[in-house]
This record gives C-alpha cells, sequence and structure tokens, in this order.
C-alpha cells in the first residue's frame, strides 16, 4: 500500500460518537470535517448564513399570502448544501439510541450545540472528570502481566484526557508516574 493510499484510508474512518468518550470524539470529528471539506466545519461553527425570510404578499381580493422565496445565489445553495451535509454526517456520528432524539435539529450548529450539551457535560461535570481523572492518574499502577506498551498507551489516554479538560501534565511527571508504576520485575532497569 502507497503512501497515498493510507492517507485516503485513515481519513475516511468515521468517529462514532462512544458513551463517556465525547472530548475525544469532539476532536476527532472537527478534524475530520476539516479534512473532508473545512465548509462543513464552518457551517457547524457558524451556523447556516441563508435563512429564508417570508414575504407577505397582498393578493387583489385582499388576502395575503406568505411565500419563501426559493435559494437566489449559487452561494446560497452551497451554504444549504453544506448544512444538510453536515447535519447529516453528525446524525451519523451518533449512537442508533439518540437519533431520534437528536434528529428534531434541523440544521447542523444547533445539532452540534445539542450534542455538545447532552454528551460534554457542564463546567460541575467536566470538574468531577478532572478530579477523577488526577486520581487515577496519581494512582497509576500496572499489573506484572500487562506489556510496557500497553501500560504506557492506558497512562497515556489518561494523560490526554487531562489535557483536554485544561490540566496540563509535565514530561518529567509523566515519566516518574511511568517509572513508579512498573511491575516489581522492572526494578533494575526502573533504577537505571
Amino acid at each position: 500500500m502507497d503512501l497515498e493510499t493510507a492517507q485516503t484510508t485513515t481519513t475516511t474512518k468515521f468517529p462514532i460518537l462512544k458513551h463517556g468518550e465525547y472530548d475525544m470524539w469532539r476532536l476527532r470529528i472537527e478534524q475530520y470535517f476539516q479534512v473532508q471539506d473545512y465548509a462543513l466545519w464552518d457551517v457547524i461553527e457558524n451556523g447556516n448564513l441563508f435563512k429564508p425570510v417570508a414575504q407577505t404578499i397582498t393578493n387583489v381580493d385582499g388576502t395575503s399570502t406568505s411565500l419563501i422565496p426559493g435559494l437566489v445565489t449559487t452561494k446560497e445553495k452551497a451554504q444549504k448544501k453544506n448544512d444538510v451535509k453536515a447535519r447529516s454526517m453528525l446524525l451519523m456520528a451518533l449512537p442508533n439510541e439518540h437519533l431520534m432524539t437528536f434528529n428534531q435539529y434541523k440544521d447542523a450548529k444547533t445539532l452540534f450545540a445539542a450534542i455538545q450539551t447532552r454528551f460534554g457535560g457542564d463546567d460541575a461535570t467536566k470538574k468531577t472528570q478532572k478530579t477523577l481523572l488526577k486520581q487515577m492518574y496519581e494512582n497509576f499502577s500496572a499489573p506484572s502481566t500487562e506489556s510496557l506498551d500497553s501500560i504506557f498507551n492506558r497512562l497515556q489516554k489518561i494523560v490526554s484526557q487531562l489535557a483536554i479538560l485544561g490540566e496540563n501534565i509535565s514530561q518529567e511527571d509523566l515519566n516518574l508516574i511511568f517509572l513508579r508504576s512498573l511491575p516489581s520485575e522492572w526494578n533494575t532497569h526502573v533504577v537505571v
């Protein structure tokens, strides 16, 4: 497999939201939209700038009719198309059990805001998450049956989640926690 094929394969993997992993999903979905077509992410962040305004026309007989004009310019058509596409892709990224709940949002910006509110949590939730992650980090340990790669990956996941919540860990601190967490059979290497 050549480099171009490998890059295409990795950029087409669609991030699906999993319970308890909103922050990581948000980073991935933002990158996914930006790689696919930045205009889609722009619609999610800034909303669809085209808002059709109903025009009221008074008929000859004195009655009035409300008319919503169709899309006028190519730019407005493209904006609406991007909004529909971004909304559809966001709905596809949701687990099946949440699809009907979020289908009520008719544009990408409000849909994304609703997803963020539901799965991202409020400040109190994030503070609790941060506290729990700090405890997990400080009490991190590894069983003797676990490989070094697996130990490091678990620790790195905790550090990444803390970084998303605004808590940065120094490389020196990370190294100390990693060495401290190693099973006793690694003591010789830890001392060195």
